[in-house]
C-alpha cells in the first residue's frame, strides 16, 4: 500500500475535511463519465498517416506506445517492474512461414492502478486493448487493391486503445477496491502475440487476475447494438451485465457468445483459465481496410460503451469472492475455417506468440473437442500430423485440412521434450 506525502496545505484541507464530517461514512468518489471529446482526440492522433498505421516493430507503433505511457504517466499509474514498456520480439507464424526469423522488437504498455483493500488489493482486473495495426502491410488486408496504403486502424484498434485510457481516467480517482492493470498489447494482428506475451510473463503472479475485460473495435456503435463475447466465462457476468445495462440512460441491444476464445486478445487469457469479455461493436466494410479512418468513428456511442464498461468493472471489483470460472465445450463462435468448404475441426488453440519453435506449439485444447478427446493438451508441440511434417501454424494447417470430419488421424506430439504418439478422431465444425 502506497503512503501519500501531502503538501501542508493540502494536509490541512484533508484535517478540516475529516474533523467537519467525522461521524459521516466516507465513500469513493462517483466516476466521471466518458468524455467522447477526449476518445475523438485520441483516435485522431493514434490512427493519423503519421503513425502509418502501427504496424508492429514500426516507428509509428513505437509511437503510439509512447503516446500511451505519457498519459499513463500523466495519472500517476504504477508501472510495471520494467517500467510502462514491457517490450519483446514479436515472432509471428506468418513471418516464420515467409522466411523472416529475426522477429520485431516491440512492447505492451502496462500501468497499474493498486487497490485500496488490504484484504482484496493483490486480485487483478485487467483492462486490456490492443494498439497495432496493419500499417502499409498487405499481408492481412482485405483491400490488396490499395497496395500499400496506410491502414490507419481507427476501430481496428485504435478505438479500442481509447476506450482504455478513457477507463484509466475514470477509475484513477475512484480508490477501487481490487488492483486494476490497464494493459495495450501490440502484435495481435500478427497473431495475439503481445497478449500471449503477457500471460507467459505477467507484471503479477497470473493466478492473481481475477478477470480480463477486452475492448477490440468499439468505434462504430449503430443502433445501439453492442456484442459482448465471453459471458458464459463467469457465472456472475450475466447477471453483472443486465444490471449494467439497466443503468444506461438508453440500454444496449446486447448480444454475442458466451465462448471465451476468439480472434482477439482475450482468448490469451481464457486460455490460462481466466474469465473473460470481449467488448466489439461488429464488423464492417471498413475493416481491414485503407478506409478505417477516425473521421468513421462514433464518438459518442464508443462513450457510451466505456461508461456500461465502467459499470461493469466497478460490479468485479465489488464482488465479494473471486469469479466462478466456467470452462466451456462449445467451440468459438469467431473461428474461422482456414479452408473454404472443409468444416474439419480439432479443438486445438496454437500458441501464436511461438513462432520461433519447430512445430505447433499449442496454448490449450478446447474442452470435450476431438483434440482433449484424443489426449492433446497445452504445451504440446505438435511435430507430425497425419504423416505429414509440421513446422510451423501453416503446415499445420495444410495437414489438418487435407482430412475430413469422423478420420483417425495419428499426431505425433513433444511433450516435455519426448516424442508422445497419439489418435484423434476428427470433428465438424459447429457440428
Amino acid at each position: 500500500m502506497t503512503t501519500l506525502k501531502l503538501r501542508p496545505l493540502a494536509a490541512f484541507g484533508l484535517i478540516v475535511s475529516i474533523t467537519a464530517c467525522a461521524s459521516v461514512a466516507t465513500h469513493p468518489p462517483a466516476p466521471r463519465a466518458a468524455d467522447s471529446t477526449v476518445i475523438h482526440d485520441d483516435i485522431a492522433y493514434l490512427a493519423s498517416d503519421r503513425l502509418e498505421g502501427r504496424l508492429t516493430g514500426s516507428v509509428g507503433n513505437d509511437s503510439a506506445a509512447a503516446y500511451i505511457a505519457r498519459r499513463y504517466a500523466k495519472l500517476r499509474l504504477r508501472p510495471g517492474s520494467s517500467g510502462y514498456l514491457q517490450k519483446f520480439m514479436a515472432r509471428s507464424a506468418a513471418d516464420a512461414h515467409a522466411g523472416t526469423t529475426q522477429g520485431r522488437p516491440t512492447q505492451n504498455v502496462i500501468a497499474i492502478l493498486p487497490g485500496s483493500d488490504p484484504h482484496l488489493a493483490g486480485q487483478y482486473i485487467v483492462v486490456g486493448a490492443h494498439f497495432d495495426h496493419l500499417g502499409r502491410d498487405g499481408q492481412f488486408a482485405l483491400d490488396p487493391e490499395a497496395k500499400d496504403a496506410i491502414r490507419n486502424g481507427a476501430d481496428d484498434n485504435a478505438s479500442g486503445t481509447a476506450a482504455v485510457l478513457q477507463l484509466a481516467r475514470i477509475l484513477a480517482p475512484t480508490h477501487p477496491r481490487r488492483s486494476i492493470i490497464f494493459a495495450n498489447f501490440s502484435g495481435e494482428e500478427e497473431g495475439l502475440l503481445g497478449s500471449q506475451w503477457f500471460v507467459e510473463h505477467p507484471p503479477v503472479p497470473l493466478d492473481s487476475i481475477i478477470a480480463m475485460v477486452n475492448f477490440d473495435m468499439v468505434g462504430r456503435l449503430n443502433s445501439d447494438k453492442l456484442i459482448i463475447y465471453g459471458t458464459a466465462t463467469a457465472t456472475e457476468f450475466a447477471a453483472i451485465l443486465d444490471s449494467a445495462n439497466a443503468k444506461s440512460a438508453v440500454p444496449f441491444k446486447v448480444s454475442g457468445g458466451g465462448d471465451g476464445f476468439g480472434s482477439s486478445d482475450q482468448s490469451s487469457f481464457y486460455a490460462k483459465n481466466i474469465p473473460v469479455l470481449h467488448f466489439f461493436t461488429d464488423l464492417h466494410s471498413d475493416y481491414h481496410r485503407a478506409t478505417d479512418d477516425a473521421d468513421k468513428i462514433n464518438s459518442s456511442g464508443e462513450a457510451r460503451v466505456v461508461d456500461l464498461a465502467t459499470r461493469v468493472i466497478q460490479s468485479l471489483d465489488k464482488l465479494p469472492a473471486r469469479l466462478s470460472f466456467v470452462r466451456l465445450t462449445t467451440p468459438s463462435r469467431m473461428a474461422v475455417s482456414a479452408s473454404s468448404g472443409n468444416q474439419v475441426y480439432l479443438g486445438s488453440v496454437p500458441d501464436m506468440a511461438a513462432g520461433d519453435i519447430p512445430g505447433l506449439k499449442l496454448t490449450g485444447v478446447r474442452p470435450g473437442s476431438p483434440a482433449e478427446l484424443g489426449g492433446l493438451k497445452a504445451d504440446d508441440i505438435i511435430i507430425e500430423f497425419g504423416g505429414a511434417k509440421v513446422t510451423d501454424l501453416q503446415s499445420y494447417s495444410d495437414a489438418l485440412y487435407a482430412h475430413k470430419p469422423g478420420e483417425a488421424v495419428k499426431v505425433i506430439v513433444l511433450r516435455a521434450g519426448k516424442p508422445v504418439e497419439l489418435t484423434v478422431t476428427l470433428g465438424k465444425r459447429g457440428g
